[in-house]
């Protein structure tokens, strides 16, 4: 007879068991047996584990998860809390590790990565203060420096001057892009507002305050309608209200429109208008599209109008290490600050960014100092940094690119864009398929767009009627969902209004070409696959639902 499992209680001797080491034998083998495969065969481990997506509602899931009380004692031993999550968890997410998962930003990870994010998990240093990080800030502040030289390209005496400087500061480590962009506008919020007579300046009394002494009645950013949502949660966040992100006009080829942007500027900086341009952003790998804007000519018209240029390269700034394709960028060392994110085409895991700034002293803008931390005089990195604790993963980055060095990084993105457009190529081959935005980096999007649903006369046009419009729209989200739920590959959608062809609200298939073991072979099964679903559940003459 088998004996009833061992009651599990929260006594100071099981907790100090639990706390330093597994349980018992069995929970080490556990570990060992899955830790291993994840750690020495992670694609192989994610192959077998976990799909694109299992074919589960939501609102299934949902009724599965819905207990709210928090149990006093332990519910189960480790081993069992490991099964569970490889059991249960790991086939109901998204294998992001896929060749065929070409929908979003989010993709496969080096397998080393694993191994240096458990490294930095266990050492659990933080590098708000030298006192919880010590030399894992000093490596920080030399890797900063060494990015920063990537994008700005300053001579070795300035680098010498800086690179462990405590009265100087090349730019901040954030937990993502979001908190780096809004990093870059409060920095350049607190320059433009900055003390003045009997005014402390506006992080100190505040934006009415600011705008009295200033004598303006609000601030403005402007940014392509290409712009990332994260730059309005910014402008809200800092006080000049999200309503005051401006988007200017895209030209055909989906950069900003500068002409639209001159004559924006030439607007508000009326002196009738009461308005200050607080910043003006250039996108360097669009989310939608990965459009680069003319960051050169905007750099121009920014330094002529004295005004803070940023340059949101989130997806685009580790083009730089391509020799091949890094004057795509041009222009983006003349940014006054640069956003870039690490768990993106650095391929570390999820999060981290980063933010840079040309001046090694406008970060003294946003200074901030306690007794019991970050004390005045000391060289703590979170007295110029909007996140308080945070995580060491500076050192990810740092031991990646002693691993792959900035070449091994330029073959994934070159790998990125030359198969992207070799994507674009064959799907404009297809007559059942239109190509929307052709990428400029490794992002493209596209519809199917079926050659019996085509007009004759404009065959070859964007532009059609909002009826047939609204048709096609159905047509690809519904493409894009079933493929999405029959799990076997996956494309994102988004939305888009094409410049110069007067169509609005246009659905669009999204790809983002990352993984270096997708090629055109898996991205040709994903547009039959996306054909075959047209062909089994529309009409073929009429486009309409069967």
């Amino acid at each position: 007879m088998t004996p009833p499992p061992k009651r599990l209680v929260a006594d100071w001797q099981a907790l100090m068991r639990t706390f330093i080491r597994p349980e018992d034998d069995q929970t080490h083998q556990t570990l060992l047996k899955y830790m291993e495969q994840i750690l020495f065969r992670l694609h192989d481990f994610l192959k077998t584990h976990v799909g694109i997506t299992e074919e589960t509602s939501l609102k299934e899931l949902g009724r599965q998860f819905t207990t709210t009380r928090l149990c006093a004692t332990p519910v189960k031993k480790l081993e069992d809390v490991i099964t569970d999550l490889i059991v249960d968890i790991a086939p109901r997410a998204v294998n992001v590790h896929s060749p065929y998962f070409v929908g979003h930003m989010t993709s496969a990870i080096p397998f080393f990565m694993v191994h240096l994010k458990s490294i930095v998990a266990a050492l659990n240093q933080n590098v708000v203060k030298l006192e919880t990080s010590k030399v894992v800030s000093v490596v920080e502040k030399q890797l900063l420096a060494k990015i920063h030289r990537l994008i700005y390209g300053k001579d070795d005496a300035f680098y010498g001057r800086h690179v462990q400087n405590p009265d100087t500061c090349l730019g901040s480590f954030t937990e993502n892009g979001t908190m780096a962009n809004i990093t870059a506008f409060w920095v350049a919020r607190n320059q433009a507002l900055k003390p003045r007579q009997d005014f402390a300046g506006v992080e100190a009394d505040g934006i009415g305050a600011a705008y009295e002494a200033y004598g303006i009645k609000r601030c403005v950013i402007l940014v392509s309608r290409r712009g990332h949502y994260s730059l309005r949660k910014s402008a809200g966040l800092l006080g000049i209200g999200n309503k005051n992100l401006v988007a200017i006009d895209t030209a055909p080829d989906d950069r900003i429109d500068l002409d639209h942007l001159k004559s924006t500027i030439e607007t508000f900086q009326n002196p009738s208008q009461q308005t200050l341009i607080l910043a003006v952003v250039g996108i360097a790998g669009a989310t939608e599209t990965g459009v680069v804007d003319p960051l050169s000519e905007m750099a121009q018209i920014c330094a002529q109008k004295q005004i803070h240029f940023h340059v949101d390269a989130a997806w685009g700034g580790p083009t730089l290490m391509s020799r091949k394709y890094r004057a795509l960028l041009s222009g983006i060392e003349k940014a006054d600050s640069v956003t870039i994110d690490g768990h993106k085409q650095f391929y570390m895991p999820m999060t981290c960014g980063m933010v840079y700034f040309k001046s090694p002293h406008i970060m003294d803008a946003v200074t901030y100092h306690a007794n019991y931390i970050n004390r005045m005089g000391s060289v703590d990195l979170g007295i110029k940094s909007l996140s308080g604790s945070r995580e060491a993963n500076s050192l990810i980055l740092d031991s990646a690119l002693k691993i792959m060095g900035t070449q091994g990084y330029a073959l994934l993105i070159e790998h990125g864009i030359e198969t992207a457009q070799k994507f674009a190529a064959e799907i404009e081959k297809r007559p059942d398929f239109q190509l929307i935005t052709p990428p400029t980096l490794n992002i493209l999007t596209y519809r199917l767009f079926p050659k019996g649903l085509r007009p004759a006369a404009t065959a070859s046009e964007i532009g059609q009627s909002q009826g047939l419009t609204k048709q096609l729209n159905h047509i690809n989200r519904t493409i894009q969902r079933l493929q999405r739920e029959a799990g076997k590959s996956f494309v994102s959608r988004t939305t888009l209004t094409l410049s110069g062809k007067d169509v609005n609200n246009v659905m669009v298939l999204r790809s983002v070409i990352m993984n270096p073991m997708t090629d055109l072979a898996i991205l040709n099964e994903v547009l039959d696959e996306q054909l075959v679903i047209y062909q089994t559940h529309f009409d073929q003459a009429t486009g309409k639902e069967k």
